[in-house]
């Protein structure tokens, strides 16, 4: 696993063992997954969504505490993940980063509480599943347009995104941050810091 350029995500580049009875990988290892991001993922709720090609989920994310955290992986087609630092007071404010996740390479992304999330279908029946540190709650959730001009993320301009009533409705940047919807960097940290490290 290595971090990315935004604080609090890493992405996991397994290694694939392939014979002529096809492959094998370990996506998820605790000890592994601990001695890189010193962090515990207490599993509450694991996921798994399918979507068409252009099908654009998110950004997403659950207030914090308890925020959630995720580990998601593509197993079949490919998806962009985006992973978007929303964390009010964060030095990396509106800063994003994207990653490929498909069926051929294996990458996983672990994102923390707090962190920003979207998905791009790049396939049809583009299959992401995850783990999550704590169930899905709607009263917790907000969103962030992902076509936020401001936000400016470069989704690919050959796919015409294809949003869900509540995602083409969500508030920009901005406008999330003024409605006060958004986690503190503050509070974020101080909630990583209080959960189980050892």
């Amino acid at each position: 696993m290595q971090p990315l350029k935004i604080e609090g995500a890493w992405i996991d580049d397994p290694k694939i063992h392939i014979d002529d009875r096809g492959g094998l990988h370990e996506w998820f290892r605790e000890e592994e997954f601990h001695a890189v991001t010193g962090r515990r993922l207490r599993l509450s709720q694991a996921n798994c969504s399918v979507s068409r090609r252009g099908t654009l989920r998110g950004i997403h994310v659950a207030d914090v505490p308890p925020g959630q955290a995720k580990y998601v992986k593509c197993v079949r087609g490919a998806m962009l993940d985006v992973i978007v630092d929303i964390r009010v007071g964060s030095p990396g404010f509106g800063r994003w980063e994207m990653v490929r996740l498909d069926d051929e390479d294996h990458r996983g992304v672990f994102l923390s509480e707090g962190l920003g999330h979207g998905l791009l279908a790049l396939t049809d029946d583009a299959t992401v599943i995850y783990l999550c540190s704590e169930g899905y709650n709607p009263t917790r959730e907000r969103g962030i347009h992902p076509l936020d001009p401001e936000l400016g993320i470069t989704w690919p301009a050959d796919i015409e995104p294809l949003l869900s009533p509540k995602d083409a409705a969500a508030p920009t940047l901005a406008e999330a941050r003024a409605a006060g919807l958004l986690p503190s960097y503050e509070e974020c940290l101080a909630f990583y810091a209080s959960h189980p490290r050892g």
